[in-house]
């Protein structure tokens, strides 16, 4: 949930994201048709909470999770309700915007939602008190780092590294992708894009999906259980606003 690329392609694009996460928290499942109230989803279960944090929907929307809004927060005591939670409410959705607009979030920990929906991408953010939503532009490829992890200059230098490995690679596959979520870094463990923190907060999994105009598809590395996972979704509904 911690790190996030996007890179559109010709017939859709490709969605990734690196969760980094507590050693003390249960294992996640992974990619899975779910049945929802408004149709069919694809994505890893939480074993601690049963949300997600990524995930796409037979409509050809997708939502991505991360931690934290614009800066890093206290975090308290309890809240009311699991973020992964209200990732699954957002993903089951025929506009996840919406239901972001609606929907009650008072005692809900902040965070920020990447949304593909209708063609177009989105950021939807939560910092605990108000909601922001904004457009970002499809056709650019883009890179996030949550920041209740990472100080801005290091959310500047991983932007770098995104940058210069665009230019090396600008038509990149679901492999090459995956590859810079495992091997891309500086040589500090603690904040490279697989990162580990004196083996307590750590990358357990990368997700990847890959979207097109008929089908959905994700590729799931469980680094805990060293398994290659995939799950497919075939799209019933147009994936770009006509």
């Amino acid at each position: 949930m911690c790190t996030v690329t996007f890179i559109p392609h010709s017939n859709g694009f490709m969605l990734t994201s690196n969760r980094d996460e507590h050693s003390r928290r249960l294992q996640a499942s992974g990619p899975a048709i779910h049945a929802g109230v408004s149709g069919s989803m694809l994505y890893p279960t939480d074993g601690d909470a049963g949300g997600t944090w990524i995930g796409a929907h037979e409509r050809g929307h997708a939502v991505v999770l991360l931690n934290g809004c614009d800066q890093n927060h206290i975090r308290a005591n309890h809240y009311r309700k699991s973020r992964g939670l209200v990732l699954v409410d957002l993903l089951d959705q025929e506009n996840p915007l919406s239901r972001f607009d609606q929907v009650d979030l008072e005692g809900i920990e902040p965070f920020t939602v990447v949304v593909w929906t209708q063609g177009q991408l989105w950021e939807c953010r939560w910092n605990g008190l108000a909601k922001f939503l904004q457009r970002r532009s499809g056709g650019e490829a883009r890179i996030w780092s949550s920041v209740t992890l990472y100080q801005e200059e290091v959310i500047a230098k991983r932007r770098s590294w995104f940058d210069r490995w665009r230019m090396d690679v600008p038509v990149p596959t679901q492999e090459q992708i995956l590859d810079f979520h495992l091997f891309t870094g500086d040589g500090d463990k603690t904040n490279d894009v697989l990162m580990n923190r004196n083996n307590q907060i750590f990358t357990v999994s990368i997700s990847s999906i890959q979207l097109g105009k008929h089908s959905a598809s994700m590729t799931y590395l469980d680094l805990l259980a060293h398994q290659k996972l995939a799950g497919e979704l075939q799209i019933c509904q147009p994936t770009e606003s006509e």
